[in-house]
């Protein structure tokens, strides 16, 4: 009577202590990227695994944050909407690599670091918007520089990240001396000082203050969505540059562990979760961006804008002139 007492004990207390340590499985994200593109993918990873998802959402201070915190931090993921800032991230040590067939299978090699400590989640064009009045053009970043465009180019702020790693890229390409030439041209070729995002460029299309800009390929999937704004743009064209030469300028939103994660299986189970078909699907479909894996459809409205050539070298490369793409900007006094 005694053992089985015991026995029926045993199992009750294992199972007790099995649910409790299931109910507190968490993990622990830091994002820069807006709640209602990411919180779709964590209810169905939580419903899949269990695994509860707290997310702490910012749009700025995520590095300051993580030093400030140490090794307290109780971030496990993080989340970021640019290469410039996984970069950032990575160089004051604040992450940590981490060694998954999964992802480095799943993410082409040219959108993942080489030391595993940052992989993209989904990819974006830099594209150039061009007003419908001018008709169908055929453009390349350098052509920004010419002087037939003189007062009809509009951009947000050089020192914005999206900026800062097209100016990268520009330095990859062609190097420094072209780089600052082609800076201060397209300076003098705007219609306006540096300001606002990538939307507000097409806003100004619409309003005629100038006839081109850069932007983000899926902010023009955001506009056509919304009431207000799908008038802007449906002013414009969306042009893919360079694509008779090295193809067109690619950045990514991204995740990285963050160096002192206390839930590292959980994290690791995340991102693998982040970069499966399903989730990708999910993505291209809520955000209009484009899965950084093979194989996954983009959504319809996204198709419709037509196929494109990617520049192929690997954003890592490119990343590496990030200091001097300021140190440029500086120079040319971009946003003066």
């Amino acid at each position: 009577m005694f053992k089985k007492l015991f026995i029926i004990l045993f199992i009750t207390f294992f199972f007790i202590t099995s649910f409790i340590a299931n109910a507190s499985e968490e993990v622990n994200v830091y994002s820069y990227r807006q709640p209602f593109l990411v919180e779709p993918l964590f209810i169905k990873f939580t419903e899949q695994t269990g695994i509860k998802v707290n997310v702490v959402f910012a749009k700025k201070g995520m590095a300051e944050r993580l030093a400030r915190e140490g090794k307290y931090s109780p971030a496990d993921i993080l989340l970021t909407t640019d290469i410039s800032r996984l970069i950032e991230l990575r160089d004051k040590g604040l992450v940590q690599p981490v060694n998954s067939s999964v992802l480095s299978s799943a993410i082409p090699k040219q959108y993942q670091a080489q030391d595993n400590t940052w992989f993209a989640l989904t990819t974006r064009v830099r594209n150039i918007y061009s007003a419908k009045r001018l008709g169908k053009i055929d453009l390349n970043y350098e052509d920004l520089a010419d002087e037939k465009y003189k007062g009809r180019v509009c951009t947000r702020s050089g020192k914005h990240p999206y900026t800062v790693a097209l100016v990268a890229s520009m330095i990859s390409e062609h190097g420094e001396k072209y780089t600052l030439d082609w800076l201060k041209k397209v300076k003098t070729n705007l219609a306006r000082k540096p300001q606002g995002s990538d939307r507000a460029q097409v806003q100004a299309i619409h309003q005629q203050l100038c006839d081109i800009s850069l932007g983000n390929s899926y902010y023009f999937g955001k506009m056509l969505k919304d009431e207000k704004q799908k008038v802007w743009a449906d002013e414009v064209y969306i042009n893919f540059p360079n694509q008779n030469n090295r193809g067109a300028h690619i950045n990514i939103s991204g995740v990285a562990m963050a160096k002192y994660a206390p839930n590292a299986k959980n994290a690791q189970a995340l991102m693998e979760f982040l970069v499966s078909k399903p989730a990708q699907a999910l993505y291209a479909q809520t955000n209009m961006e484009y899965p950084v894996r093979e194989g996954v459809a983009v959504s319809k409205l996204v198709a419709s804008w037509g196929s494109y050539r990617a520049d192929a070298l690997p954003l890592e490369d490119i990343a590496k002139n990030r200091k001097t793409a300021l140190k440029l900007l500086d120079q040319a006094q971009f946003d003066l």
